[in-house]
């Protein structure tokens, strides 16, 4: 039976990866080409969440999760390649992350751009990287947990 108030995208794991991650700790919403498993091998646990996209999950994680108050960007995404970025490649998906970011805080969210493989390197030291089936290109983002007052 589904506990009141609890999104029903947000399994029991992620549920209690969630509650189990400190102030600063960071999570992963890894899209379906991510290396989650690789990423996860001596590092952060890994959540499966096929099938579900990123800015599904993401929204139900923000209305129980609080973004770190304490630094300028609690928030982060994937730069796209430097090919990409010479072709002016759009990624609609960010905006989609701004919007519901900037809903559940009730105020713009800084975000911050991260080159490719130090986010990589990030998400080794994340708390968890929950691998979603996400196709949308450059559909990574890390959240850094913060304080409930």
């Amino acid at each position: 039976m589904p506990l009141k108030k609890i999104p029903r995208i947000l399994s029991p794991d992620l549920l209690y990866i969630l509650s189990s991650m400190g102030h600063g700790d960071e999570i992963v919403l890894a899209d379906a080409y991510f290396p989650s498993a690789s990423v996860c091998r001596c590092g952060p646990k890994e959540i499966r969440a096929d099938g579900l996209g990123a800015a599904d999950l993401l929204r139900g994680i923000m209305e129980l999760f609080p973004l770190d108050q304490y630094v300028e960007k609690p928030v982060a995404v994937m730069h796209r390649v430097p090919e990409d970025e010479a072709k002016g490649l759009p990624v609609p998906i960010w905006d989609t992350f701004q919007e519901i970011v900037d809903s559940a805080e009730g105020k713009k969210v800084q975000i911050e751009q991260v080159e490719r493989f130090a986010f990589y390197e990030r998400a080794k030291r994340a708390f968890a990287v929950v691998h979603t089936g996400e196709t949308a290109q450059y559909g990574n983002i890390i959240l850094k947990k913060g304080l409930c007052f």
